[in-house]
């Protein structure tokens, strides 16, 4: 089975409930899971962190829905890098955005579909990244 990364704000839709994409998201990881290893890395990790009080309870439900941790090679942290760049030259003004620049190197390096709701950045910086996100409306 391959990898496949979830984007912190599909987990934190189910996590947290919400409203608008819980469905969504929870439909989505339950089709890839079949047919894909559902992973995250130490970025995303921390993201999803932060709504819990004790490493015990991030633990406990990442691995509930069954979550695989892979590290990031040097390779993505370097592309990371060299994207923020990139998008700081192009009049980027946003400094909140770097987890996603290292989320999107990883699956670009790596070779990995990425499930998630950010799409323009990732268009952008990563083309070659396959999206899965949910349909237009």
């Amino acid at each position: 089975m391959r990898n496949i990364l979830v984007d912190s704000n599909i987990i934190l839709d189910i996590f947290l409930n919400d409203q608008n994409w819980h469905e969504w998201s929870e439909s989505i990881l339950s089709q890839y899971s079949l047919t894909h290893k559902l992973s995250i890395n130490p970025i995303i990790y921390t993201e999803i962190s932060i709504g819990f009080e004790r490493i015990e309870e991030v633990e406990k439900a990442l691995d509930t829905c069954g979550f695989k941790i892979l590290q990031m090679p040097k390779e993505a942290l370097f592309l990371a890098g060299k994207a923020y760049i990139s998008y700081k030259k192009r009049k980027g003004t946003k400094n909140a955005t770097m987890p996603d620049f290292f989320i999107g190197a990883h699956a670009a390096v790596s070779e990995m579909e990425l499930i998630t709701r950010d799409v323009s950045r990732y268009q952008t910086y990563f083309p070659s990244v396959d999206l899965i996100t949910p349909p237009l409306s």
